[in-house]
């Protein structure tokens, strides 16, 4: 084979075999996650502090109490909802590093939540 020849055999072989297969894409924010949820109001409590967990982008809770759902953009911004019971609440925000923040609103209660990752 002349160069030309292996050198295309080569990148056809990388383009139909990648090394990473297809699903095992990972998000720099993949992880474990404390986030610290704190609200505008008295009437609302003091705040709660829940485990989330983040795969491939994916948002699922680590806590049986507390049903988390939602995704992370590659740059970061987070779109959650977290839910117990009846109750529900919606966030948005952006996670840098090993930390975040943003604010979340629920039926009748609004706040501020901040997360550090585990």
């Amino acid at each position: 084979m002349n160069g030309f020849r292996k050198g295309l055999f080569a990148t056809i072989v990388a383009i139909a075999f990648p090394l990473t297969p297809a699903g095992a894409a990972t998000s720099t924010f993949d992880g474990a996650w404390n986030v610290r949820i704190s609200s505008s109001s008295e009437t609302c409590g003091n705040g709660a502090t829940v485990s989330i967990g983040i795969s491939n982008g994916q948002i699922a809770s680590s806590n049986a109490a507390v049903s988390a759902s939602g995704r992370v953009a590659d740059a970061g911004s987070i779109n959650v909802t977290l839910s117990t019971g009846i109750k529900r609440a919606v966030g948005f925000g952006r996670l840098s590093g090993t930390s975040g923040f943003g604010t979340w609103r629920g039926a009748l209660c609004t706040g501020t939540w901040t997360a550090e990752k585990m």
